[in-house]
């Protein structure tokens, strides 16, 4: 993104905060305190336009069913929960938007965030409102780097997912790696950072660094650049959409070796997209899907019977934030945003489903959590599951 369409984003991002302070909340009022005895409002933005809609049913879905299964046991400080959705359609101004309208609808914690580039400037709109924000999805190491008391991420960032990258491009013997993505703040982040570990001598290193335009339908001419410098390795970091034409597109190009994506192309529509043949055997670096975690079979029956379909990527992390948000709720004794973020920095040990919970100093997991999947019969799958 380029510095005076970024600048353009977080001067809407500061007027809609400004709209916003004084809409019930304030500027540190952190929700809805005093004699209100209502239900208790999280907000999620979540994609539900645009390229990235597919995702959203799986975060709202998720975030719903541990919403209800709360409220089912009594709910948080003797009231309801209340899920309260907007669209940001992975699009930073959408995002703005929504994440003003929710503001203005009194939530209380943030539980959404799917693209990186999206979420990074909702964040100084809920900061200013003085709203937590628990971000189920969204990875990119600039989300930490801004270095804001108010952001948690219980997905593994950026950094740590270049790390997984780099593991597995050099267990498989790559020498040459083409890095693709496509310019927004999560794929590029991913990228960068796996290319400095590439750089470090005595390893595969990178054949070639290139960017590409989201939303395009023909990446002839990025295919022809990568070729031309002849990896035996590619890594897409970008999200499934593209992930799925340039998949298709490389493999009718004559590429035969070894294709891997990011977290943000693990999806169904991937393979549907590249069509069977190219995408059997495309690998990815992802944190856990339902579908990889050991001892989830209950859960994922019981979501399937709730919403007609089973879960997918980011139900997991999208049920556990609402779960986490209760919990910081609980032990603050309190809907303020001040107490509730202490809250948050305190815990040690709630479980969840990447393990015991205990955040760094950056607001992040201990771990990333990040695996290998692999498409087989166009399904992504446990890498270290087939035999």
């Amino acid at each position: 993104m380029g510095e005076s369409r970024l600048a353009t984003i977080w001067s809407l991002a500061a007027a809609v905060t400004i709209l916003t302070a004084g809409c019930g909340q304030g500027l540190l009022g952190g929700g809805q305190e005093g004699g209100d005895q209502g239900p208790i409002a999280l907000g999620m933005l979540v994609p539900q336009s645009g390229s990235e809609a597919a995702v959203g049913p799986y975060m709202r879905n998720a975030a719903q069913f541990a919403v209800d299964e709360i409220n089912g046991k009594g709910g948080v400080l003797g009231r309801k929960l209340e899920l309260k959705v907007a669209d940001d359609a992975c699009d930073a101004q959408t995002a703005v938007a929504g994440a003003g309208k929710l503001v203005t609808e009194g939530v209380v914690v943030s539980v959404g965030g799917y693209c990186s580039g999206a979420t990074l400037p909702t964040l100084p709109v809920f900061g200013k409102a003085g709203i937590p924000m628990i971000i189920p999805a969204a990875n990119s190491q600039e989300l930490v780097d801004q270095h804001l008391g108010h952001v948690f991420l219980i997905n593994g960032t950026g950094t740590q997912q270049a790390a997984a990258a780099m593991a597995w491009i050099t267990k498989q013997g790559a020498t040459k790696v083409a890095l693709m993505h496509d310019n927004t703040s999560y794929s590029k982040d991913i990228a960068v950072r796996t290319k400095k570990l590439l750089d470090e001598p005595g390893g595969p290193e990178t054949a070639i660094l290139e960017a590409v335009t989201p939303k395009e339908s023909d990446y002839s001419a990025n295919i022809t650049n990568v070729l031309g410098a002849k990896p035996d390795f590619v890594y897409w970091t970008g999200y499934f959409q593209e992930g799925g034409l340039i998949t298709r597109q490389l493999r009718q190009a004559g590429y035969k070796d070894a294709i891997m994506v990011g977290d943000g192309s693990v999806s169904g529509k991937l393979a549907e997209i590249a069509g069977p043949e190219a995408a059997e055997g495309v690998y990815a670096t992802m944190t856990q899907t339902p579908e990889t975690l050991q001892g989830a079979g209950n859960w994922i029956e019981a979501y399937t019977k709730k919403f007609g379909s089973p879960p997918g990527p980011y139900s997991n992390q999208s049920y556990d934030a609402v779960r986490l948000a209760a919990e910081a709720l609980k032990n603050a004794g309190s809907t303020d945003g001040t107490k509730v973020i202490a809250a948050l920095e305190a815990i040690n040990g709630f479980p969840m489903f990447s393990g015991p919970l205990k955040f760094t100093a950056d607001h992040t997991l201990s771990a990333g959590g990040f695996q290998i999947l692999v498409i087989r019969s166009g399904r992504f799958v446990l890498q270290d599951a087939l035999k």
